[in-house]
């Protein structure tokens, strides 16, 4: 364990035993101490650098069967006690509710697993370093194609913190972490004299797991000027692709209409589905915490439990409701391990890293495979109802004929009930990419209506 974790554990079990002093009946603690840097270039030029660090506490107390969140960045003796005693008598005020405890001891995690989350080298990129690599990733879109003539930017971001927890219930323990990332957007101007932007980006826990700055510059300019041109189609129905960078967004969204709070709130169409077929055969989502070195990977939930990989949808069959302890029992079932919390706010089911399992087919044989439809890149708008599945975004991307992009398409609308969608998947890709917590292969939809002209 290293010193800050340490200390973090020591602030929190502090905290515990301050509120079981001032008369709570359960308490539990979670502490967070981080900092990051960011640094932006735009044309060359240094427009930000900012550099800042934070360390708070939350503590949730539990009294007569009610409950009180409240947190604290003035960790200093006199303080943290006043702050405790304050937050037992906010819960005697606030309503009672059965469901108010904490999880049961034996449920507790009893060991915290090293899922490889630290890289020390993260620490030693100091602003200088940022903005050189950022400056080398723009120069590189911009000379890459002289068709890129402007930039809003590249930005260069790190990340280092450690998490602490301690529950009256028996379980104290922390974890640290590292993440870096950085993004590039060109622009270029098309004919009609709009401005079209495009990007990349590349990110990690480990900083040897970013990709050369000058690649992700190219690829961004690749992606941009590939954009030139759009037109618009027809109203009509025909497959749908979806690249991994649109894709997960789907991901997400199951998560949205599968989790414990949605069901008991009863605002999900997926209500009195489980251990029934929901999407496609080909279609397989896990919640995975425990992957070493991931983006979303940690060893214990939002309520002090271990956590551990959960299969949401297999084979096209919803399988796990992910939930924290509340929902979990507001459903009459176990917790799936899944509660995550921040500093200042109760706990609710969330995910760690959701992932769409990869498929059998190549993301060039998908495309192959598709004698004429829509490959989407880019979505915006909200346009999804959880209740109903009703699924209508705005999107951008390529025209696809003969089994090849023929041109870019902009201002289109793609469309379909969610259920529906979920379940005419009929491709699903090689090309899973684990940049980001929530993540998926390139997959086809069979049928969707693409609103046009």
């Amino acid at each position: 364990m290293s010193d800050l974790v340490k200390e973090l554990c020591d602030a929190a079990q502090k905290a515990v035993e301050l509120a079981k002093k001032h008369g709570a009946d359960d308490a539990e603690v979670v502490v967070r101490d981080g900092a990051e840097l960011t640094a932006k270039v735009r044309l060359g030029e240094p427009e930000l650098v900012q550099e800042a660090g934070s360390r708070a506490l939350g503590l949730r107390v539990f009294k007569d069967q009610r409950a009180a969140v409240t947190y604290t960045s003035d960790l200093r003796d006199q303080p943290l006690e006043a702050f405790v005693a304050e937050t037992v008598t906010l819960a005697e005020l606030s309503e009672p509710d059965e469901l108010n405890r904490l999880p049961e001891r034996e449920l507790l995690a009893t060991e915290v697993p090293d899922l490889d989350l630290w890289d020390e080298r993260v620490l030693t990129v100091d602003a200088a370093e940022a903005i050189r690599r950022c400056q080398a990733c723009e120069k590189a879109a911009l000379d890459h194609d002289p068709r890129v003539t402007n930039s809003d930017g590249a930005t260069f971001s790190r990340v280092f913190g450690a998490t602490a927890f301690a529950s009256s219930g028996g379980f104290t323990g922390g974890y640290r972490g590292t993440y870096a990332s950085f993004y590039v957007e060109p622009i270029c101007d098309d004919e009609d004299h709009k401005k079209r932007n495009g990007y990349w980006w590349s990110a990690g826990r480990f900083l040897d797991m970013l990709d050369d700055p000058a690649a992700v510059g190219i690829k961004a300019a690749e992606r941009t000027v590939a954009t030139l041109g759009p037109r618009k189609v027809e109203t009509c129905e025909v497959p749908v692709i979806f690249e991994p960078e649109v894709a997960r967004a789907f991901v997400g969204m199951v998560f949205s209409v599968s989790n414990g709070s949605s069901m008991y709130r009863k605002s999900t169409y997926l209500l009195d589905r489980e251990g029934t077929r929901v999407a496609s055969p080909l279609v397989t989502i896990v919640d995975d915490p425990l992957i070493p070195r991931a983006p979303g990977s940690r060893p214990f939930d939002g309520d002090g439990l271990a956590t551990r990989k959960n299969v949401i949808v297999r084979a096209g069959e919803l399988e796990t409701v992910l939930c924290d302890t509340y929902s979990a029992r507001k459903l009459g079932r176990p917790s799936t391990g899944s509660a995550g919390r921040g500093v200042g706010g109760s706990p609710g089911p969330t995910t760690s890293n959701l992932i769409m399992q990869p498929g059998e087919t190549a993301p060039e044989q998908i495309l192959a495979q598709t004698e004429r439809g829509l490959y989407v890149t880019s979505m915006m708008g909200f346009g999804f109802n959880p209740v109903t599945g009703d699924f209508s975004r705005g999107a951008a991307g390529f025209w696809i004929e003969n089994g090849e992009r023929a041109f870019p398409v902009s201002e289109v609308t793609v469309s379909c009930n969610f259920d529906d969608l979920l379940q005419r998947i009929d491709l699903v890709g090689t090309d899973l990419d684990q940049r980001s917590s929530t993540a998926s292969p390139t997959f086809r939809v069979s049928r969707m209506t693409v609103a046009g002209k």
